[in-house]
């Protein structure tokens, strides 16, 4: 599938997920996918549970947080992209990042069992992505306002995780790093 090799076009997505698409490397976003699903996890693997409740400054998310934020995007983001490549063209409307944080009840919960929760959503997004085909795969529907394409949705899941894992070793484990030393 050649359309599935080829990065979507500026008019495929809104200005502000260009940063996204932009941090996948080449074309090929489903290997893309694949190689950061098993370098992600092994990353939060190797944050313990007290690390996972840091924050790298006042008032910024913990780790647990930020994770849980990831996880929340992919699911809306692969929600859409869904949505549009078997064709449904209902707008879908916009959500707030904020009260998914807020409500997230993450303290209920181990943050090993929230990796496990992003192992398995990135493998079920993997897995619906190969199933997309070349109509799917250009398919485009309206999603918070404006028009996007399945295969920026795509790029943009891919892109979203590689900005935050760059935070959180750039800005979280950094600081975790210094500190211990």
């Amino acid at each position: 599938m050649s359309e599935l090799l080829a990065r979507p076009s500026e008019s495929e997505y809104a200005s502000y997920y260009s940063g996204y698409v932009a941090a996948v490397e080449g074309n090929d976003v489903l290997a893309e996918l694949r190689r950061r699903h098993a370098e992600a996890v092994a990353t939060c693997r190797s944050i313990s549970e007290e690390q996972s409740n840091t924050a790298y400054a006042p008032g910024k998310w913990t780790i647990k947080q930020l994770l849980s934020h990831v996880i929340d995007c992919e699911r809306v983001f692969a929600y859409r992209a869904l949505r549009f490549s078997r064709g449904d063209e209902t707008p879908i409307e916009g959500f707030d990042q904020d009260p998914y944080v807020e409500n997230a009840r993450l303290n209920d919960y181990p943050f090993a069992s929230l990796v496990d929760e992003f192992d398995h959503l990135r493998a079920s997004t993997i897995r619906m992505v190969e199933h997309i085909d070349e109509t799917g795969w250009l398919a485009r529907g309206k999603a918070n306002g404006v028009d996007i394409s399945v295969r920026a949705i795509v790029f943009i899941v891919a892109g979203h995780e590689i900005h935050h894992a760059n935070i959180l070793r750039d800005r979280y484990l950094a600081a975790a790093d210094s500190a211990a030393s």
